[in-house]
Formats: C-alpha cells, sequence, structure tokens
C-alpha cells in the first residue's frame, strides 16, 4: 500500500530564524502537523518535495541545534 501525500501548497510554513538574511541555507516547517509528521522544506525551492519527520525527531533536532549537543555542521561551508 502506498502512502498518501498531505496536500501542503495552501499550508502556512514558518521559516527557520537561523535562516538569517541571505538566501543560502533556508528552511521551513509547516505550522501544523500531517498524520503524526512535521513537513518541512527548503524555502528556496517550496514546490520540491518535502521531508516529514515524526514530531519527537524534529523536536529532537531543533534542540541539538540550538544548543549545539550532538550536532556536527561539518557539511556547511
Amino acid at each position: 500500500m502506498r502512502a498518501t501525500r498531505p496536500e501542503l501548497t495552501a499550508v502556512p510554513w514558518h521559516k527557520s530564524t537561523y535562516s538569517g538574511g541571505g538566501d543560502d541555507h533556508c528552511v521551513e516547517a509547516a505550522v501544523r502537523q500531517f498524520a503524526g509528521a512535521v513537513p518541512i522544506r527548503d524555502s528556496k525551492a517550496p514546490r520540491s518535495p518535502a521531508i516529514a519527520p515524526p514530531p519527537t525527531a524534529w523536536s529532537a533536532f531543533v534542540t541539538a541545534v540550538a544548543t549545539g549537543d550532538g550536532w556536527e555542521p561539518s557539511f556547511v561551508q
């Protein structure tokens, strides 16, 4: 059985405050959850597919980035 994808075109998105004023690294998260997931997308490409981790994974990621705990930004140049 194939999972259905929610329609995200009319969803309000929140741009990360860590994105800053530049256009290089911009992440947006949907303001509300869908079927136990938090849709996340690249704000530079809003029509591209979004990823949708469970809320617990998204929360852990946001906490790790905010605190620097366990997150190594070695891929960011």
